[in-house]
């Protein structure tokens, strides 16, 4: 009886687990570059990083600001309604609400994307509630319905999500993503609307309140976000856990950066954000300036055999050192030229600087995001 009572409480907790494989999707940078596009989009539309932590620098309603996207490429799959319809959406830990594109979408950003038809969902309800988001770009604008979700294995129902009517611009077209599935705090979301993971939480589809990311370095395959659970088998050692400074993005407090022992940045401390829907490691103009000094950046552009030669760049976090090789931060481009994995924001806050950790330091550390202790784990990729 024991027995039985031990496979039924493993077969549980293993429903309650559910991990969504990311692919590599080709970035919109990628995709403006192929249709000789970059140059004009980058001189029409001056990037703006910081307007997605806070708005006020763009629209007042702004709560998903999108211009940070330019790089992105984790992606991974969505089902919604009743039959499902398939989407393909970026899980941001910068932002908290759901939307994809709607059948009620004029623009040309729609043409190409799956849309969401209502009338094809038995679960669906609708309501009267508008909804905004906006970006460096342009804006979406739209209404907020309910239906069923599906995440991997997990089935979210009566979940709150935005339907778009208008996505101006050229932006979202080439962007490899239908929507965006936000996995920040409900006090950031737009309209108030209840983020996914928190219905996870309160409808007890998960066996613990918390999620994980793996992402994959250059063209492999594997990366993952994990629901409910954490996979030791792909870090090595121990998670290192980071309390929260805001329970808002998923913002912590870095001590320094630092190069060879020696502040080259953050020398103070610091607010820094882990963000999995920006590509680079981020910060404020004068640090960014020294950090490509040192590592012999011009333009954003350096020496691809630097990548040999470079020490790593150590961010302190809660006294504990994370450091980030050079073979991380110097990114192979095309043509046997090589980029910084480091770009400047602007954003004046209360807290002092603020620093966005991105992809480029999430391919190095395994994260737990922890709803129920408010705090980030970390741990080296095995």
């Amino acid at each position: 009886m024991k027995l039985l009572l031990l496979l039924g409480l493993v077969a549980l907790s293993q429903c309650l687990v559910t991990k969504v494989p990311l692919r590599k999707g080709k970035s919109l940078r990628q995709n403006l570059k192929e249709h000789g596009l970059l140059e004009k989009y980058l001189e029409k539309h001056p990037h703006n990083l910081g307007s997605k932590y806070f708005p006020s620098q763009g629209n007042a309603n702004a709560a998903e600001p999108l211009e940070n996207y330019m790089d992105i490429e984790y992606i991974g799959t969505i089902y919604i309604g009743t039959p499902p319809q398939q989407f393909t959406v970026l899980f941001d830990t910068g932002s908290s609400n759901l939307w994809v594109p709607s059948v009620y979408c004029s623009s040309s950003a729609c043409s190409n994307h799956n849309r969401f038809n209502p009338q094809q969902s038995s679960t669906y309800q609708a309501t009267s509630q508008s909804v905004s988001v906006t970006y460096g770009t342009g804006s979406m604008t739209g209404f907020l319905a309910y239906d069923t979700v599906q995440v991997g294995s997990i089935e979210v129902t009566n979940q709150i999500f935005g339907l778009s009517e208008t996505e101006p611009g050229t932006f979202l077209y080439y962007s490899p993503f239908d929507g965006i599935l936000g996995l920040a705090y409900p006090s950031i979301a737009s309209s108030g609307a209840t983020p996914v993971f928190d219905n996870m939480m309160s409808e007890g589809l998960v066996s613990q309140d918390l999620f994980s990311v793996y992402l994959s370095s250059n063209d492999q395959s594997g990366s993952f976000v994990m629901f409910g659970g954490v996979d030791s088998s792909y870090y090595s050692g121990n998670l290192y856990w980071v309390p929260l400074s805001s329970e808002s993005y998923w913002q912590i407090t870095l001590d320094s950066i630092t190069m060879n022992g020696q502040a080259i940045a953050c020398s103070g401390g610091c607010q820094a954000i882990v963000d999995t829907g920006t590509s680079l490691l981020a910060g404020p103009p004068q640090g960014i300036s020294n950090i490509q000094y040192y590592i012999g950046a011009s333009n954003g552009e350096v020496s691809c055999s630097a990548m040999n030669s470079l020490p790593d760049i150590v961010f302190t976090i809660n006294g504990y050192e994370f450091p980030v090789p050079a073979s991380a931060y110097i990114r192979q481009g095309q043509n046997g030229y090589c980029t910084s994995g480091f770009e400047s924001i602007s954003i004046p806050t209360q807290s002092g600087e603020l620093w966005i950790l991105g992809d480029v330091f999430i391919r190095e550390y395994y994260c737990v995001f922890d709803r129920a202790n408010n705090q980030v784990g970390l741990a080296p990729v095995a």
